[in-house]
């Protein structure tokens, strides 16, 4: 537990537990078509860091090389990504969202932001004040873990 300037002690129990809570209601919410987890974290990511190798991509994903070079194989059938040459590298392949795959990211994030919306629309004032401070917070802790000084 660390303490904040306000006075306020860091409970990093609670906090994982509430981040785990949420995480389990949130990545759960419908959709209009169903993807299991791999495949929307593989979108996602391509979304994100735009373009990548498959060993890059395997960097990322919890997935062994076998397992994402099939799941990136149905993904180019279902037409939700394409492979190209690397510009840089002639014998590399770059794995990119099609215009279908970025459709399918875009569409469940407005579907999350919709209903986080309705949800949002349940707290007090204080409430969303609270959860707008932790958006920028959950944001950092983001960007030290991506850059790996999180270990």
């Amino acid at each position: 537990m660390a303490s904040s300037p306000a006075g306020r002690t860091l409970d990093i129990g609670e906090l994982t537990t509430a981040i785990e809570d949420f995480n389990t209601f949130f990545i759960r919410l419908p959709s209009v078509r169903k993807f299991n987890f791999s495949t929307l974290s593989v979108l996602h990511t391509l979304e994100r860091k735009g373009p990548l190798r498959l060993t890059d991509l395997t960097a990322t994903e919890q997935l062994k090389q076998p397992a994402l070079t099939s799941l990136v194989a149905k993904l180019e059938r279902d037409g939700l990504v394409s492979r190209r040459r690397d510009p840089r590298d002639g014998r590399a392949v770059l794995i990119s969202l099609t215009r279908d795959g970025r459709e399918v990211v875009r569409s469940r994030h407005a579907d999350r932001m919709a209903r986080l919306a309705r949800l949002a629309d349940q707290l007090t004032e204080q409430e969303r004040d609270v959860l707008a401070g932790w958006a920028g917070v959950l944001a950092r802790l983001t960007e030290i873990a991506a850059a790996g000084d999180a270990s």
